[in-house]
């Protein structure tokens, strides 16, 4: 049912096919405030402000980490806006029918998947540190932090919004539509989200292997969607995990370098670190959501046709 909600509105498939390249295309343009923020920094210091460009970690270090962290989220806010402007004006369809088939979006799935993250990551985070305090360094400095909680919990979750609803609402409904099937758009929504994050400074550090990760996250919130009928688990759960990963934690490697409470000094190794969550940390999750929330139907839901319902049929969707 959440993917026919496409068909209440304009839903020809070269609106999706232009939409994302006019979105994409947005969300960089949301990334010039950042690059000229630093070509300013670089050239009141001296520096070379068009070789630093050519060193993505060099540009990523020369502001201070708060700002840093706000420009680069700044550029999915305004993702978000071009989403939200393709989507109302060019398909005339109201955000909450690319949000959930609910009547109204479900705000206490949002907060379970939130709430569900957050405590695991938390509590795993605490057992390590104890179980091996050599690898973290306390960095906690009020002042900082403060102004890091203020950006990111603003912030990140137009983060997280602006991602979950490209891929597993906007693109899941147009795929949906155009290949007439859930498990296609499953399929090209998981491998586009998790390529998206091929050039993260994990991958230059870790290798090509983490990219199992991020496809197989992107894997895990549209299984998430599809069998929930909407986008609420996977817009918390997505939130959930980026903001306590924040607050928390960080590293010289990771893409979000803050002034979290926590610093990972420890020299990362992939292996079974990318295939436990993949393998048995996410089925876990799907399991506690099934059993929450009831789910039935594995295979209609995610690999049953997509066909278009009658007049009227769609006329009830759309009203749901």
């Amino acid at each position: 049912m959440f993917i026919q909600l496409a068909y209440k509105y304009l839903h020809e498939g070269w609106r999706y096919i232009v939409g994302f390249l006019v979105i994409f295309f947005i969300w960089q343009f949301g990334s010039f405030p950042f690059i000229i923020a630093a070509m300013m920094k670089a050239v009141s210091e001296g520096m070379d402000a068009f070789a630093l460009m050519e060193d993505p970690n060099a540009i990523m270090g020369i502001l201070d980490s708060n700002l840093t962290l706000f420009l680069m989220l700044l550029a999915f806010a305004i993702g978000l806006l071009g989403l939200y402007i393709w989507v109302r004006y060019v398909h005339q369809q109201p955000m909450r029918a690319v949000t959930t088939s609910r009547k109204k979006i479900d705000w206490g799935r949002f907060w379970f998947g939130f709430v569900l993250v957050a405590v695991f990551t938390i509590g795993t985070t605490v057992y390590d540190y104890y179980q091996s305090p050599e690898d973290y360094v306390v960095q906690f400095n009020w002042q900082p932090f403060i102004i890091l909680a203020l950006v990111a919990i603003v912030m990140i979750p137009l983060q997280t919004s602006f991602e979950e609803y490209l891929f597993r609402g906007y693109l899941m409904q147009g795929f949906g539509v155009m290949f007439g099937n859930k498990w296609l758009p499953l399929i090209i929504t998981s491998v586009v989200f998790g390529g998206m994050h091929y050039f993260n400074p994990e991958v230059d550090k870790l290798g090509p292997i983490v990219m199992v990760y991020y496809i197989g996250t992107g894997f895990f919130l549209g299984i998430m969607t599809l069998m929930d009928e909407g986008l609420e688990l996977a817009l918390g759960f997505h939130a959930g995990n980026n903001l306590i990963a924040a607050l928390l934690v960080t590293a010289d490697w990771t893409a979000f370098k803050t002034h979290s409470i926590l610093k990972d000094v420890s020299e990362p190794t992939m292996g079974w670190d990318v295939l436990i969550p993949v393998l048995i940390v996410y089925p876990v999750f799907l399991l506690i959501m099934a059993w929450r929330y009831k789910w039935k139907d594995w295979g209609g839901k995610l690999f049953g046709k997509v066909e278009r319902p009658p007049d009227e049929t769609v006329a009830e969707i759309g009203n749901a």
